[in-house]
């Protein structure tokens, strides 16, 4: 690694990754690969990024977003680009990870008491569209199911294990979507009419260090999605929002030093 590649600050690292990228990867990397850089400092040197403040940031994120290990491999990319290009001395993506036993469903005694979730009105349609493809798609996968298990040979029958594994998927995942919107609460107009930042709503947010604007919606855990600027009320950014009015500053405690934002706008 050359000395060019040791003073290599984060920011300077993160916008050559993004570079490197198609256009379309990069928009969806950006606001990721932004949000681990800001975390630790535009300013500060890659090279003196250590394994146990990576393998830390995992606990940051929350851990009910229903998108979280998507949320991770996108910064473990960037990590790894960076070894591959030579501005880190180890790959630092194999400590980027997620804690199995952090991650697992909850408890069938724990599933029968349902919480109510709160989603916005295109949350819930987006969520309901996805469970009217999945029951088609378990019509389809029961016949797959059927014409793999004709061939008698079961020892090596690898259409037949594929299509069940398939079928599992699809049938814990029906479970899920059925169970949230049984228990959901569609968010209406009236319970959004504020100037405060609430769930469902959206927000601009300017960067009092870089001057940089950031657009978020506010959603809950189930319908996060970075790459369309939705973020969980249970994410640190989300929390320190929440509840909040236009035109206040906000401060969130990061290894970088404290991270403040104004809100610049809230609209519904």
């Amino acid at each position: 690694m050359n000395s060019g590649s040791q003073n290599l600050t984060l920011g300077e690292a993160a916008s050559r990754f993004l570079a490197s990228l198609l256009p379309a990867e990069g928009e969806v990397s950006q606001q990721e690969v932004y949000r681990f850089v800001r975390w630790y400092g535009w300013e500060r040197p890659l090279a003196e990024l250590t394994a146990s403040e990576i393998a830390n940031f995992a606990e940051r994120l929350s851990l009910s977003d229903t998108d979280y290990i998507k949320r991770l491999e996108l910064i473990r990319a960037f990590l790894m680009y960076a070894r591959k290009e030579g501005w880190s001395k180890s790959n630092l993506a194999t400590y980027l990870k997620p804690k199995k036993g952090k991650i697992r469903l909850p408890s069938l005694s724990k599933r029968a008491l349902p919480r109510t979730v709160s989603l916005t009105q295109q949350g819930y349609a987006e969520l309901k569209a996805e469970l009217d493809v999945l029951q088609s798609k378990r019509l389809q996968s029961i016949d797959e199911i059927q014409k793999a298990a004709a061939d008698k040979d079961f020892r090596e029958n690898a259409p037949l294990e594929a299509a069940r594994e398939q079928r599992g998927q699809i049938e814990g995942r029906i479970r899920q979507l059925e169970q949230t919107l049984k228990s959901a609460t569609v968010i209406g107009e009236k319970q959004r009419a504020t100037l405060k930042v609430t769930i469902g709503g959206s927000v601009v947010l300017r960067d009092l260090a870089s001057d940089e604007e950031l657009h978020y919606m506010l959603v809950s855990p189930q319908e996060v999605d970075p790459t369309r600027g939705k973020i969980s009320v249970a994410s640190p950014m989300g929390k320190a929002i929440i509840g909040r009015e236009q035109g206040e500053i906000v401060e969130i405690a990061a290894p970088a030093g404290d991270l403040r934002y104004q809100i610049e706008h809230v609209g519904h």
